[in-house]
């Protein structure tokens, strides 16, 4: 009875102990680690000093640039500033930019599911695309991890394969990818402004007209060399003009004095220049600013804040004419159209002084005089006065010379997607539509204008104001209009500490990526002065950028 007993103790003390301990369990099984891709041309292996990888999520399988180089036989240039790698075999030159989510072949803009990569020094591109572009098919075998090369004879065409020309994918030579991407027939134009003598002419030539003939004459002749095709030139920079005029004064830009006659025609000079260099020529208007400043003691007598100083408003110490007052849109719609009747233009361009952004504007016994539509907020009745200028002298102008374009350059940004779900995924601080009073989507939809070029002067990096963003949120937008899209750049922001303008390749890249948009059919920059300085060897990567 006590060994039964004592049994009984010794069998609970060992169950109290196996409780008390943890059980054992067996090792756990460690997944087997992939086995390393395979790449077969026609049979034969393809040599990789890079293993090639799967992106997770698209499964798609990047390989080393010099796979391609090497293996395929293509003739590989890499450009180490602008992160771009060209490849060429045959008739096939494919553009491919670092985290650029389309490449560009032959000349077209195609989208990409996996961006070129630059993976420790590495450049690794999508093996499927490339090899696809250069007309080879491509299989993957599962059970073996092999990529299944395939050319149309069984062995792949072309000269001897060519190395690279830096010799390693990280540290190229920093030039030429000499390929025109996207340029035939597209508008590449450059701003001139004339206020303040900014761009031409020169403070030095102001009153001598041989001095001014002969500084546009370089002027054309240096932006034609950069590949730039049209001038978009500022014949009315304050309510006055660069041709003699029966309505406004001569500008004081040209001689220094408002209202004294240069001796010549600037505007038909201007004019007969450009077009004999095959360019177009657009005449720049500035609808609504009367003055740069609050002074008048020194404006012709026929200027309009003398002639009808009921018009006009003082707005942050500058003079605008009121756009609220019928008499006075009327009056510049009749200003502009003296020149469209008058000359030889292929475009009357309008930027964007409308209603002044960066301070108030008295306009409230205006508003209760001139709104016989009885519209109740303020702003929307700002807005209906510049859509009613808009569509009257986009119809006077089409009535007088079908084939002058009529385009208009509003701020970048019509409206932030906070404020308007269908504005874009920005967070600007000034917007086109609700503080300029802009409705540049009405214009757009109605057909009022012929083309609309946004001025997008923020880089690719900028995340407040994304360059790519806001160029596909203005393709959309005139998607299916027949609205052309031409894009405002600033080159005068190279080498600013604003994000993204450390290099000229920025803005190389944004011409790449309005590469991939049809609706984007042109370019113009801000300005000629700027572009003339050449701020980190912009005129170089232009012209090779359009072939010059």
């Amino acid at each position: 009875m006590r060994f039964r007993n004592w049994i009984h103790i010794c069998f609970l003390a060992l169950l109290l102990f196996a409780a008390s301990v943890p059980a054992l369990q067996p090792p756990p099984v460690q997944a087997a680690a992939p086995s390393a891709i395979t790449l077969l041309l026609d049979g034969q292996p393809l040599a990789s000093d890079v293993s090639p990888y799967i992106l997770p999520g698209v499964n798609i399988t990047m390989v080393p640039l010099r796979v391609i180089s090497e293996g395929l036989g293509a003739s590989v240039d890499w450009d180490s500033g602008s992160q771009t790698a060209t490849i060429s075999r045959q008739r096939t030159t494919i553009l491919m930019t670092v985290n650029m989510p389309f490449a560009v072949v032959n000349n077209n803009s195609v989208s990409l599911d996996a961006s070129a990569e630059n993976k420790g020094g590495r450049i690794m591109v999508p093996v499927r695309f490339v090899s696809e572009q250069l007309g080879l098919a491509v299989d993957w075998d599962q059970a073996s991890r092999t990529i299944l090369l395939t050319s149309a004879n069984g062995s792949v065409a072309g000269p001897p394969p060519d190395i690279i020309n830096s010799g390693s994918e990280s540290s190229g030579n920093t030039g030429n990818n000499s390929d025109s991407v996207h340029t035939e027939g597209s508008l590449r134009g450059v701003w001139i402004s004339t206020v303040f003598n900014l761009d031409w002419p020169s403070n030095a030539s102001v009153g001598n007209q041989q001095k001014q003939k002969q500084e546009y004459i370089q002027l054309l002749d240096e932006l034609q060399s950069m590949g730039m095709n049209a001038a978009f030139v500022q014949v009315r920079p304050a309510a006055d003009a660069l041709y003699p005029s029966s309505l406004v004064p001569w500008s004081k830009f040209l001689t220094g004095t408002q209202g004294k006659n240069p001796g010549y025609d600037p505007l038909a000079f201007m004019i007969e220049e450009t077009h004999k260099r095959g360019m177009e020529f657009h005449a720049w208007f500035n609808p609504f600013r009367a003055n740069t400043d609050a002074k008048t003691d020194k404006l012709a007598a026929n200027h309009v804040a003398k002639a009808h100083p009921d018009w006009i408003v003082n707005a942050s110490n500058k003079l605008y004419i009121n756009p609220g007052i019928p008499q006075a849109r009327q009056e510049i719609i009749k200003d502009i159209m003296e020149v469209v009747k008058n000359y030889d233009i292929d475009g009357v361009h309008l930027d964007d002084y409308f209603y002044p952004s960066d301070g108030a504007f008295n306009d409230d016994a205006t508003f209760k005089a001139y709104n016989s539509k009885k519209i109740a907020a303020k702003a929307d009745w700002r807005r209906d006065n510049i859509n009613q200028f808009v569509s009257q002298l986009g119809a006077s102008i089409h009535s007088a010379k079908p084939q002058v374009e009529f385009g208009i350059s509003p701020f970048g940004v019509w409206r932030n997607i906070a404020k308007d779900p269908t504005g874009s995924d920005t967070k600007a601080g000034v917007t086109a539509y609700d503080n300029m009073y802009a409705d540049v989507r009405t214009w757009i939809k109605q057909g009022w204008i012929d083309y609309v070029a946004p001025q997008l002067y923020w880089s690719l990096s900028f995340t407040p104001a994304q360059y790519d963003k806001l160029v596909a949120w203005w393709a959309n937008e005139v998607n299916g209009t027949g609205v052309k899209l031409y894009i405002g750049h600033s080159p005068y922001k190279l080498g600013t500490a604003e994000a993204g303008w450390s290099n000229a390749q920025e803005i190389i890249n944004q011409l790449i990526c309005n590469a991939q948009y049809p609706q984007v059919q042109g370019d113009i920059f801000f300005s000629a002065k700027d572009l003339r300085k050449n701020p980190l060897g912009i005129v170089q990567a232009l012209r090779s950028y359009y072939g010059m």
